[in-house]
């Protein structure tokens, strides 16, 4: 389907643009990476039944493949515009993004940093200022390979999606409107914190936390608060990711006790499982048998066995300890659970006869006492829905989430330190709205996160935002 609107004159005909919204960075640059992967096997050979879907008539589509591959090349064709806020992390992963990309023929790329918080706003709010400086230090320090490209940047705005307010020019302007002032703000927002939800998840002594959302809502932060409150607790947690661009070290800035952590490496996994078969399967058989063996696990398939066997194993660690996964974006994530629950069919297809007890990944993914979903978000309209239409594909699949974490919520630094910035009164306001449809349309139980003046990087922050945000307040500019 991709490759055809890359290719098929009878989609575009009728269109001068075609706008592609696509996955969150990792999931992307693998579809981006497609096209060209099965063309390049299918110079080699066809595969076989290694793949969890099948290759029969991929031959018949070799020429739309290579024709996909030079579209996405061509400037002529195909404009690739890179998102990002103004933050060290996003920024960084922005610019691993346009390193992959130009590596695979993609070098003609734009920039667009998003949600620029307006200077003027800084002016008279302890919250706002510390939010500006935060943002402009990490558009100084800009990778160089960023600053190379064409670039816009997009303020950030106190209105709310709809139709008619995407037709407002202001929306795609680097400045703001700015909204009238108003007496300071202190907003109350009865909602417990996240250290709330970990005293009922620790009671548990061992388990598996997935932290599932879209891409950019902070699952990677709060899931190492998450494990940092476990871990400060005395209890063994393993905090691991299977999101390519999560960088769990980097926020956690240091080690604490009972904590270990990793990563998913889809290219480690890869080399391990295919090293793994050649040792097994491979050990028995002639010249020709290994090279046709050889030949099959070069498929592009074989990555989304190797991940799924990674996976498997995390879930079985959770039942001696807390293993706590920071997960892909949505979309790769619910491709994992496809392999995940194809795995469990056909496990008690072949289990049926013999009566014999089993236990697949699926079945522990489904039983609340073994694991617990986290869906992360945001309070804003759009994060909720899509946090929503995840909730209701989860469930499809037997899986129920146990909480959702509303992330970075100004309404609740508002409850602790007044708002004296129209622009984050608004929002706070705003997000008001969103956090009574999580708390009676969508969540069994929820936590409001506070959005702090400082990156909650290090073991100290995570702890704070983790903590009771009736009682505590935002870090201090010197944390």
């Amino acid at each position: 389907e991709f490759t055809a609107l890359l290719t098929d004159a009878a989609l575009t005909a009728d269109f001068e643009h075609i706008i592609f919204d696509t996955a969150p960075t990792g999931h992307t640059i693998r579809l981006l990476q497609l096209p060209g992967a099965w063309s390049g096997f299918l110079e080699e050979g066809k595969g076989d039944a290694s793949c969890l879907g099948p290759l029969a008539g991929l031959e018949k589509q070799r020429a739309q493949y290579q024709a996909a591959v030079q579209a996405l090349a061509n400037p002529a064709t195909t404009r690739l515009v890179l998102v990002a806020r103004a933050q060290a992390s996003t920024l960084r992963e922005a610019e691993r993004t346009h390193n992959e990309l130009a590596a695979i023929g993609l070098s003609q790329q734009y920039l667009v940093i998003n949600g620029v918080f307006p200077i003027e706003e800084a002016a008279q709010d302890p919250l706002a200022a510390a939010i500006c400086r935060r943002e402009q230090a990490a558009l100084a320090a800009m990778p160089e390979a960023l600053l190379a490209l064409p670039s816009d940047h997009l303020a950030l705005k106190t209105v709310r999606p709809g139709r008619a307010r995407l037709r407002c020019a202001s929306l795609l302007s680097a400045t703001s409107p700015r909204a009238a002032a108003t007496p300071a703000e202190a907003i109350r927002t009865d909602a417990p914190s996240l250290s709330q939800l970990v005293d009922e998840i620790a009671a548990e002594g061992h388990g598996l936390v997935m932290l599932m959302g879209k891409g950019g809502v902070g699952k990677t932060t709060v899931a190492a608060a998450v494990a940092v409150e476990l871990a400060h607790r005395g209890l063994a947690v393993h905090l691991t990711t299977s999101d390519p661009a999560a960088h769990l070290t980097e926020t956690l800035s240091g080690t604490l006790e009972h904590l270990s952590v990793s990563r998913i490496d889809p290219h480690t996994v890869t080399e391990q499982y295919r090293a793994q078969v050649l040792a097994s399967k491979g050990a028995k058989l002639d010249a020709a048998g290994r090279a046709l063996l050889e030949e099959d696990l070069r498929s592009p398939c074989t990555e989304e066995i190797a991940v799924f066997q990674a996976f498997s194993r995390m879930i079985r660690e959770a039942g001696t300890k807390f293993v706590v996964m920071d997960t892909a974006p949505t979309g790769h994530t619910l491709l994992l659970l496809d392999a995940t629950g194809a795995y469990h069919r056909d496990i008690v297809r072949q289990m049926a006869e013999s009566r014999a007890h089993f236990v697949t990944p699926m079945m522990r993914l489904q039983d609340p006492k073994q694991t617990k979903v986290l869906i992360v978000t945001l309070a804003e309209t759009t994060p909720v829905l899509e946090a929503a239409n995840l909730q209701a594909d989860l469930q499809r699949a037997g899986i129920t989430p146990w909480a959702w974490v509303i992330n970075n919520s100004v309404a609740a630094s508002a409850m602790t330190a007044p708002l004296t910035s129209p622009l984050l009164q608004q929002r706070a306001r705003n997000e008001q709205v969103e956090i009574a449809q999580v708390a009676t349309r969508h969540a069994s139980r929820y936590a409001l996160v506070p959005l702090l003046k400082e990156e909650p990087i290090g073991v100290q922050r995570l702890l704070q935002l983790a903590g009771d945000v009736s009682t505590s307040t935002p870090a201090s500019n010197n944390d």
